[in-house]
């Protein structure tokens, strides 16, 4: 069975599934790993129908181990291999964080460049599913934080196909956060796209012009923002929504550009705030356009909260009405900090 080829309409889980098929019909060194993604498919199917493909040798079933699985990695990738690690459940990466951080983002450094990491680490990630404990966690703040690491998020299937594709080249290595709320929705996928000059993976993208306050917004929640623009459009106020995709390197000039049109800035994640990816971007933002700043930048974000239980957590993720609320909390508008005497 070969990658499908045209433009086709595919899921977010078939648009991943699609871009781990060509690059390994592209790379024989490209190996697949992780808990259950050969013979069942991976959890949510992702990797289905790669072991039939591919064979046990190249999409292969762990123990449950993360830290065996990146361990075995990075020997893989000092073999000259291109390993696509899956870890199951956003919360599952811990065990694994010694590996990632001590090993597979010092290793390029430590070997003045004689050794490189081409591995990608795939990451089902964040909630809105529902989910059990340890299954919703926002962890990428302990990624962006480390130097080393490529950290990209997606946000729609063409994206999901396009930036899992230019992961598996690279040869940095690169977390790749999936939003699991976003598996199952369906977009245009071009298939042929030939590599673009600019990677995706490297840039931001202005997925909604506008020229009153900007609202940066990254995986499952960049839809959110969306919809939150629309309906302050209603009310006469026009949003700039970015979907920021490399969450580091951040793609600063897309956002600065955007800031200093529009003059204020709204950051989206939900994850907690405290020591958050917002936080970094509010004062980079803030740094590079302090004269251009008509208010304070403003966060809205998860609580500093473990995730709760899931039927709490639509209290715990931002959703539209909290996103318009950041929106009036930029434009001086009556907002909820008001009501409490802020």
């Amino acid at each position: 069975m070969t990658a499908s080829t045209g433009t086709a309409t595919l899921t977010m889980a078939s648009a991943i599934n699609a871009g781990l098929r060509r690059a390994m019909e592209d790379d024989d060194r490209v190996v697949v790993m992780g808990e259950d993604v050969g013979k069942l498919g991976g959890v949510y199917r992702v990797t289905q129908g790669l072991q039939e493909t591919f064979g046990d040798r190249r999409v292969m079933d762990t123990p449950l181990a993360e830290s065996g699985i990146l361990g075995t990695a990075i020997g893989l990738a000092f073999a000259g291999y291109r390993p696509v690690c899956e870890i199951q459940f956003d919360g599952f990466i811990y065990p694994a964080f010694d590996q990632i951080v001590s090993q597979v983002a010092r290793m390029h450094s430590r070997t003045r460049g004689a050794v490189k990491m081409p591995l990608t680490i795939r990451v089902p990630w964040a909630g809105g599913i529902g989910a059990a404990e340890h299954h919703s966690d926002s962890p990428e703040a302990l990624f962006t934080h480390t130097s080393g690491l490529r950290v990209v998020s997606v946000s729609d299937p063409a994206d999901a196909y396009a930036v899992i594709r230019e992961a598996i080249a690279s040869d940095d290595p690169v977390l790749y956060f999936e939003p699991k709320r976003r598996y199952h929705v369906k977009g245009e996928v071009e298939l042929d796209a030939a590599p673009s000059a600019v990677r995706a993976m490297d840039r931001a993208r202005v997925v909604a012009a506008g020229s009153d306050v900007t609202v940066v917004a990254y995986g499952g929640l960049v839809q959110t923002a969306l919809a939150a623009a629309t309906a302050a459009q209603s009310e006469g106020v026009s949003v700039e929504v970015i979907d920021l995709r490399s969450l580091s390197p951040i793609d600063f000039d897309t956002v600065v550009a955007s800031v200093e049109r529009t003059g204020r800035l709204v950051v989206v994640h939900e994850a907690s705030q405290t020591g958050g990816l917002g936080a970094e971007l509010c004062t980079a933002v803030t740094e590079r356009c302090f004269y251009s700043l008509e208010h304070a930048p403003v966060r809205v974000t998860g609580y500093d909260i473990p995730f709760p239980p899931a039927k709490l957590e639509k209290f715990h993720l931002p959703d539209m009405d909290r996103i318009l609320d950041g929106i009036d909390r930029a434009m001086d508008r009556p907002n909820s900090l008001q009501d409490r005497g802020w």
